[in-house]
């Protein structure tokens, strides 16, 4: 996510039961809610489980989102992970891992070293030209230069199975694309129209749809990943956030109706969705499908604890053949997962007017 300025106050952990259907997928424009403060409480993450000695021919899966490591402090944190005991493990990377591509060549070739197989969805950031050093004709040429890159290092950018579980990534865009233009550069037959992007890279996911079908066919647990939101209720309500615009910038319907189209509109246990960009750690379940959000996000956002550190990254979705238990805490999935969104509220949230009083 471009923006820093966003961050919503955070909740003391809340009891998880699970969200009641709704059928509801993503629009440009979030509902509003209300919202009672209380007081923060810190609660200890788990960190990084240590490999299975029981059974250690199944594999781990790991997931993160928005490493950013063109921040010193993140490529620092990359490089301390353990590849102690990683023989069969695997890591989604759920995009947005550098602006350049030598930290992104060089972010993924640490991190092939450290998991066996490496997983890979392209985000707004890894697009971005304004600090490149190779003159790109637009942000589609240095996409085709990212999966070549992947596909020299080892990093696997297409469905694949692993022991018996299908994992899926998914490209996309959000809807209203003006954001990124100043640091992104597309063709002509791409500018016009808010939904021009978000459909050019929801077809790009055409090309896989035999693999998908194969996967489904065989698998009964599955875990797709995309960089950006494929639902409005993975995010606070616009009028809990400072930055009001961030619901615009986010997500995509395409997401949901991939998803939807492999899980039903029921959806089933073992599927699960994880995601990126917008720096809120989630995990909720909607209409039968866990989404999930583990970024490592900035380092600034990290010193504030905005989601408890990075402890406890990158976070193991999946071993032994089950699904891990939920993250715990997720401070604003955790508030919908008991109170329902408010369209009807428009009054701004307590803390975000008393910062714009403070500004005007």
């Amino acid at each position: 996510m471009a923006l820093c300025f966003y961050t919503a106050a955070p909740l003391s952990p809340l009891q998880y039961p699970r969200i009641a259907k709704n059928s509801c997928v993503f629009s440009t424009e979030f509902d509003s809610g209300r919202l009672d403060l209380t007081t923060r409480a810190f609660r200890t993450r788990p960190g990084v489980e240590a490999p299975d000695t029981v059974n250690g021919d199944c594999s781990r899966v790991y997931a993160i989102s928005d490493l950013h490591t063109d921040y010193p402090e993140n490529l620092c944190w990359v490089n301390s992970l353990s590849s102690q005991g990683n023989g069969k493990n695997v890591l989604i990377v759920a995009g947005d891992v550098a602006e350049t591509c030598d930290n992104f060549r060089l972010t993924m070739s640490i991190l092939k070293g450290k998991f066996e197989r490496v997983f890979f969805v392209p985000g707004n950031h890894d697009l971005w030209l304004r600090r490149e050093k190779i003159d790109f004709l637009d942000s589609l040429d240095k996409l085709d230069k990212l999966l070549d890159i992947c596909d020299k290092l080892g990093v696997e950018t297409k469905p694949s199975i692993v022991d018996g579980l299908g994992i899926i990534p998914l490209y996309s865009w959000y809807h209203e694309a003006c954001k990124d233009f100043h640091v992104c550069r597309w063709p002509d037959k791409l500018k016009s129209g808010e939904t021009s992007l978000a459909l050019y890279f929801d077809t790009l996911n055409d090309k896989n749809c035999n693999i998908i079908e194969d996967i489904l066919k065989r698998c009964s647990q599955i875990i797709s990943f995309s960089h950006f939101v494929p639902r409005q209720e993975l995010c606070p309500e616009k009028r809990m956030l400072f930055y009001p615009n961030l619901p615009k910038i986010i997500g995509s319907k395409y997401l949901e109706t991939r998803i939807r189209a492999m899980c039903g509109a029921e959806g089933h246990v073992s599927a699960c969705h994880v995601f990126g960009h917008t720096h809120f750690c989630w995990d909720a379940v909607l209409d039968g499908v866990r989404y999930v959000q583990a970024p490592l996000a900035y380092p600034r956002e990290r010193k504030r604890r905005m989601n408890e550190g990075e402890e406890w990254l990158p976070f193991c979705i999946y071993s032994s053949g089950t699904f891990a238990e939920r993250l715990s805490s997720c401070y604003w999935s955790d508030y919908y997962s008991i109170n329902p969104r408010t369209p009807d509220i428009t009054q701004l949230a307590p803390w975000v007017a008393r910062f714009y009083s403070k500004v005007r």
